[in-house]
């Protein structure tokens, strides 16, 4: 199980003192953060994309590569990368390189977004959405597989004998994962290459996500990738931790109470036993944690979303060295001990690199070398 952290990158006030960061202190943040998540031994840091106020993360790849440069061993991921309004020339160049300067480290999570006036500003229109999303994956998928490209489609100009630069590392792309909070469409999708499905898990009940996952597991399952509990899952996830449960929740009230997501709405009780947030002690996140695998499978990747709703550094900080502490050598044993053995670890580069290399080795066998 990949356990690590992701960021929707929000510029929030404090509510407990109306102070309210700059960008650049956010930015600078987000650095400490991913940091602190390798100090503690988790494996995932993920930012997401956005391009208005108030969220900070315009550019995940330049974000990103800052990061690797300072950082040794965790998975470097987009929270959301937007297929629908980003070029994928750009795309296939972009993380290709982040993947060559972080030495494979590098995966993303294609989304749409959840901004419609994106679509305009860079020229797209929303009701061409999912349409958008095929098309631009199928010439990312083309550009990152093949030396030199053709092609001729409905959102771009035609490629003639293009060669995106620089190539994947290793002949191996970055893998991908495809999110959705509600479009089965992308379930789908997800399932028809065989990439990864990663549900946001945050803010409907876990019914939701239920449906969504098992027809992506279903259709993983169609299209001859596996069994669909050998589906590549991902889930999202939210706590706030005190040792003292009750001081968790005193502490986290003002700002879920004023949080621009989900202020000023269903209280704190009730959103927690609605959704997968977790107010509470270690032992609660634990066990809530923990509970996910019932409901959806086992899975390979879970990312928490801690920094958000105007929380300070500091106590982001002290969240995270809490998690490494007394939650995740637990997470990480009790996930080990219940994944049946025909499950898959979530991909990494090292992993498919060696499957390729054990693909390109067969294929060059001679005839009944493996009878």
């Amino acid at each position: 199980m990949q356990i690590g952290v992701f960021s929707v990158s929000d510029i929030t006030q404090d509510p407990t003192n109306g102070r309210m960061p700059t960008e650049r202190e956010r930015i600078k943040a987000i650095v400490a953060i991913a940091k602190k998540v390798e100090d503690i031994g988790m494996d995932v840091f993920a930012i997401g994309e956005h391009h208005n106020p108030p969220f900070f993360s315009s550019s995940p790849t330049t974000l990103l590569g800052y990061i690797a440069a300072q950082t040794e061993r965790i998975t470097l991921s987009t929270a959301t990368t937007l297929i629908t309004t980003n070029d994928p020339v750009k795309l296939a160049e972009d993380y290709a390189m982040l993947q060559q300067l972080a030495d494979g480290r590098v995966d993303l999570v294609l989304g749409r977004g959840n901004t419609a006036p994106v679509y305009p500003w860079f020229g797209k229109n929303i009701q061409d959405a999912l349409e958008l999303t095929v098309e631009n994956y199928a010439l990312l998928r083309k550009l990152w597989d093949e030396d030199v490209v053709n092609w001729q489609g409905r959102f771009r100009t035609p490629l003639q004998n293009f060669t995106a630069t620089p190539r994947p590392l290793d002949g191996v792309p970055p893998f991908v994962w495809h999110g959705s909070i509600r479009t089965p469409q992308i379930a789908e999708l997800a399932a028809y290459y065989g990439d990864g499905f990663f549900a946001n898990n945050i803010f409907w009940p876990k019914e939701h996500y239920m449906r969504l996952i098992g027809l992506y597991r279903e259709r993983y399952a169609h299209y001859g990738h596996g069994s669909a509990d050998q589906a590549i899952v991902g889930l999202g996830g939210q706590f706030f931790m005190r040792k003292n449960s009750q001081d968790a929740v005193n502490e986290f009230r003002p700002y879920f109470d004023n949080a621009p997501v989900y202020g000023h709405g269903p209280s704190l009780e009730d959103f927690t036993a609605q959704t997968p947030l977790t107010v509470g002690s270690p032992q609660q996140v634990i066990e809530r944690t923990l509970s996910f695998a019932d409901y959806f499978g086992d899975y390979q990747r879970q990312l928490f979303l801690i920094d958000h709703a105007g929380l300070p550094l500091k106590t982001v900080l002290e969240q995270l060295d809490l998690f490494g502490e007394e939650v995740l050598p637990v997470l990480k044993k009790e996930f080990a001990a219940r994944k049946p053995a025909h499950v898959p670890d979530a991909p990494t580069h090292a992993s498919r690199k060696a499957a390729l290399a054990a693909k390109q080795a067969a294929g060059a066998a001679p005839a009944g070398a493996h009878d």
